[in-house]
């Protein structure tokens, strides 16, 4: 399953970064919990090498606990300021969070503003991240309010809008982007499971079987407890989506499972958490 999707909108929203990333003083960088690394965009990496940042682990109630502690310690390990995030949780506790971080990161270089006399001490943020991974959603969390428009679908986000929040925090949201060629075969397959790429591109079925193959192999109890179904699960991932299907109801005519229709509920409710706290970039 090859899978690139880079429309049009992605190459402009490069170049705007590009052209805004010096008028900010940090960029808080979303990845996708469940998929820490596969949603960490390279491109994003090396535009931002001078750059001040903290990378959020966002959906980490999406993820498991577990893994979560790993990933936090594995970019905290290469010299990052990184934090789990819930954008569902409450507004005062996460913009108290955020505007600590953010102070604390850029604290030398706001002590040499106060040197200098600059009484102003406003941060400009820029927000960033792969479509889908929840920008739109954090911002409206640290807001009280829907200032973002956010959907659980990618490329809503089409330009960039600038939202002042309490504590001198402006934040400038920008549209979700990923990188012209993903090489990394499983990576592209994780990011089409948790909904960072275009569903209408994608063969549903495939991409519910390789999922199967990940939940099968490191969540087998949560998969069985979700759909019922006895262990050992069957060890072809084909076999256990039809099992699925029977277990749901979803029979055609001539006792056929509608796979087709087993596969949009498992990647459906895999996305919303339904079958556990997974997270598919294990460490």
């Amino acid at each position: 399953m090859a899978i690139n999707w880079y429309p049009g909108h992605m190459a402009k929203t490069k170049r705007m970064m590009l052209q805004t990333l010096p008028t900010v003083d940090a960029a808080i960088e979303l990845v996708d919990a469940r998929i820490p690394l596969s949603s960490k965009n390279p491109d994003i990496t090396r535009m931002l090498a001078d750059k001040p940042r903290l990378i959020l682990l966002n959906k980490s109630d999406l993820s498991s606990p577990q893994q979560n502690d790993k990933w936090l310690e594995y970019y905290r390990r290469q010299g990052y300021r990184a934090l789990l995030f819930n954008s569902r949780g409450k507004r005062a506790q996460a913009l108290a969070c955020i505007q600590q971080n953010v102070r604390e990161e850029l604290k030398d270089k706001l002590e040499r503003r106060k040197a200098r006399g600059i009484q102003d001490s406003t941060v400009r943020l820029m927000v960033l991240g792969i479509p889908n991974v929840g920008k739109s959603t954090f911002i409206n969390c640290l807001c009280g309010s829907a200032r973002a428009r956010a959907e659980d679908r990618p490329g809503v986000t089409l330009s960039q809008q600038c939202i002042r929040l309490d504590g001198g925090l402006d934040l400038l949201d920008t549209p979700g982007m990923l990188w012209p060629k993903i090489e990394d075969e499983q990576a592209a397959q994780k990011l089409a499971m948790t909904g960072a790429i275009n569903d209408l591109i994608l063969d549903t079925e495939e991409l519910a079987v390789k999922l199967l193959d990940i939940l099968k192999a490191d969540y087998p109890a949560q998969l069985a407890a979700r759909y019922k179904l006895a262990e050992p699960l069957p060890t072809d991932s084909y076999e256990l989506l039809r099992a699925i299907g029977r277990r749901r109801g979803f029979i055609m005519s001539g006792a056929e499972v509608d796979t087709e229709r087993a596969a949009t509920i498992l990647i459906d409710e895999f996305r919303g958490g339904k079958i556990g706290r997974i997270t598919l970039d294990v460490l």
